[in-house]
C-alpha cells in the first residue's frame, strides 16, 4: 500500500516518492516549512522531523531561567554551603604563613607611602583625642582634653605625678632612652626629636607617655614611649 505526503496527505507514488524525517513526501512537498521553497536531500536541514532552509533553520537559543522560590531557595543554599566551605578552609589553613611577596622597588614605594599616610591620620585622630571638653582629664600642665594614645591600654591620671612632671629636672635624675622613629609634637607641650636622638632625664608618666629632654636640641616635653626604646 501506498503511503500518504506528510504534506498534503495524498497517495505518493514510488516514482515521485521522497523518505525522509521519518515520513514520505512528494517531491514537490519537501519544501521549507518556512519559505516553502523546494529542497532535496543535499539541502535540506531538519528540526522537529520538519524539513527547513539554511535560511530559515530555527536557531538554538538559551531558556531563560525564572527566579522561583524554590531557585531562590538553592540559591541561598548553595551560598551559605559555600560561606561554612570557605570558613572551614580559612580555619584549617590559618597558621600556616602567607606566601612571601617579592619586595620590589614599587612595593617598597607604596609601602613607604602606606606608612606616611598612617603616620598622618594617627596624629590627626591624636589631635582631636586631646581636645576635650570640660571636666576631661587634664596633661602634665593642666590641659584639658588630654587623652592617652590608641596603643596605651588604660590612663589613670595622677595630679601629683604630673605635678612632678611639670616642673624641670636636674640633669642626673631619670632614664636614657634612643629614639627609635621620627616623633613631630602634635601640641604645644610636647617635644620633637629624630630616630637616634637621645632622650635623657626621662620619668614615666603612664604605659603611653614619658617627659624628658632632647639631648640634642635641649628641649623637654612630653612624648610617646613606643617611640624610644631604654638604653
Amino acid at each position: 500500500m501506498n503511503p500518504l505526503c506528510s504534506r498534503c496527505d495524498k497517495i505518493v507514488y514510488p516514482t515521485e516518492k521522497v523518505n525522509c524525517l521519518d515520513k514520505y513526501w512528494h517531491k514537490g512537498c519537501f519544501s521549507c516549512e518556512v519559505c516553502k521553497m523546494t529542497l532535496n536531500m543535499k539541502n535540506y536541514k531538519g528540526f522537529d522531523k520538519k524539513p527547513y532552509c539554511s535560511q530559515h533553520y530555527p536557531k538554538t537559543s538559551f531558556t531563560i531561567v525564572a527566579d522561583t522560590p524554590e531557585n531562590l531557595r538553592l540559591k541561598q543554599q548553595s551560598k551559605m554551603q559555600s560561606h561554612v566551605l570557605y570558613k572551614e578552609d580559612f580555619e584549617r589553613n590559618k597558621g600556616k604563613g602567607f606566601s612571601v611577596v617579592a619586595d620590589t622597588p614599587e612595593l617598597q614605594r607604596v609601602k613607604k607611602t602606606q606608612d606616611q599616610i598612617s603616620n598622618i591620620k594617627y596624629h590627626e585622630e591624636f589631635g582631636k583625642s586631646r581636645m576635650g571638653g570640660e571636666g576631661s582629664p587634664t596633661d602634665a600642665y593642666g590641659n584639658q582634653g588630654f587623652q592617652p594614645p590608641a596603643h596605651s591600654p588604660s590612663y589613670n591620671y595622677d595630679p601629683q605625678l604630673a605635678h612632678s612632671a611639670a616642673a624641670p629636672l636636674p640633669s642626673s635624675s631619670g632614664k636614657r632612652y634612643r629614639a627609635v622613629y621620627d616623633y613631630a609634637a602634635a601640641d604645644e607641650d610636647e617635644v620633637s626629636f629624630a630616630d637616634g636622638d637621645l632622650i635623657v632625664d626621662v620619668q614615666q608618666i603612664d604605659e603611653g607617655w614619658m617627659f624628658g629632654r632632647v639631648e640634642r636640641t635641649g628641649q623637654q616635653g612630653m612624648l610617646p614611649a613606643n617611640y624610644v626604646e631604654a638604653i
